[in-house]
């Protein structure tokens, strides 16, 4: 059956709303779901200061070089070429979230960073709730795992911001094992928010941190990557957890230096693509398996299908850990 769903017939604006009956009680954590890595980064901000996360390496280069300096930053720090529209409309549903504050800031605007700074937080979460409001049994996960120059009323400000944006949409915490589709579309949710900060233990929305596990490899090398990601796929089981694999290479400064003008994509994403759409194929979901893939470039390679015909071969196998 997998392989009569090509990328056209997979809808994949609805593909959760399209998967087969006898999946819609499967456990999310035993589905696989497509996700993007620095989510926001298709736009980065040339003109904006420098993220506080940011070395003191990186502050001096800027400061010395100005405009020349961020361009080419810029080429390391875009993950992404698709808004958040387009990336839902792709079928990606897991977006990784970084927030910043911009220093002396007298709005105390929040925004999507790395690197540089990207859109505003509440420009990014009004093109998911539009998305969401047409496409009433799709299922997004938004995780909040960096946070900068942020205090107490910062996060303040981002949860009533979720509140004021997704409003009833908001899946409250339970039991992981417990969130399916099924449960979600009697419920009409369609937000899941994981936070990375003890706030969450204060807003019954908010799942912690530790519910959405996201191991690193931190590697430029491609098969130390794979074996990573297969290691932490066979420690994930059976921990009734979300779970994210990140089929990512990071450059070290060696690798910047050496492809400084040319870009991530250029340098190390297209040129290790091959082995990783493999990985990506010959993976299972289940409880057993593997749940959420991310990546970079998440157009390149038919990524976002690839990951979403995986769950036709769950019903085929009959791998439903209900």
């Amino acid at each position: 059956m997998a392989s009569s769903h090509g990328k056209n017939e997979l809808r994949l604006a609805d593909w959760m709303a399209s998967l087969p009956e006898n999946l819609h009680n499967v456990p999310l954590t035993n589905l696989a779901i497509p996700g993007s890595h620095d989510s926001f980064s298709f736009y980065i901000d040339e003109a904006s200061p420098v993220g506080p996360e940011q070395p003191d390496t990186v502050q001096n280069f800027v400061s010395v070089f100005g405009t020349v300096a961020k361009k080419l930053m810029r080429k390391w720090l875009a993950t992404q070429t698709m808004n958040f529209s387009s990336q839902l409309d792709a079928g990606v549903r897991f977006f990784d979230l970084r927030i910043s504050t911009k220093p002396r800031d007298p709005d105390n605007e929040l925004f999507f960073a790395h690197g540089l700074f990207s859109a505003t937080v509440r420009e990014g979460l009004e093109q998911i709730s539009t998305f969401l409001a047409s496409h009433a049994r799709e299922v997004v996960f938004l995780d909040f795992n960096h946070f900068y120059g942020m205090q107490n009323f910062h996060h303040e400000k981002l949860v009533q911001m979720l509140r004021t944006v997704f409003g009833d949409r908001l899946c409250p915490v339970i039991f992981a094992q417990e969130v399916s589709l099924k449960y979600l579309w009697e419920k009409e949710y369609q937000v899941l928010v994981f936070y990375h900060n003890p706030m969450a233990l204060e807003v019954p929305f908010l799942w912690p941190g530790q519910m959405m596990p996201s191991p690193w490899a931190n590697t430029t090398d491609t098969d130390k990557l794979i074996q990573f990601l297969q290691t932490s796929v066979t420690d994930r089981r059976h921990k009734g957890t979300f779970f994210v694999s990140q089929v990512v290479l990071t450059p070290k400064a060696s690798t910047v230096m050496k492809g400084v003008a040319s870009g991530l994509r250029e340098t190390i994403t297209e040129r290790a693509l091959p082995a990783m759409m493999q990985w990506v194929r010959a993976q299972r979901p289940g409880d057993s398996g593997i749940n959420i893939i991310t990546a970079d470039f998440v157009e390149l390679g038919d990524f976002v299908s690839a990951v979403i015909t995986l769950n036709y071969l769950l019903e085929e196998e009959g791998e439903n850990a209900t």
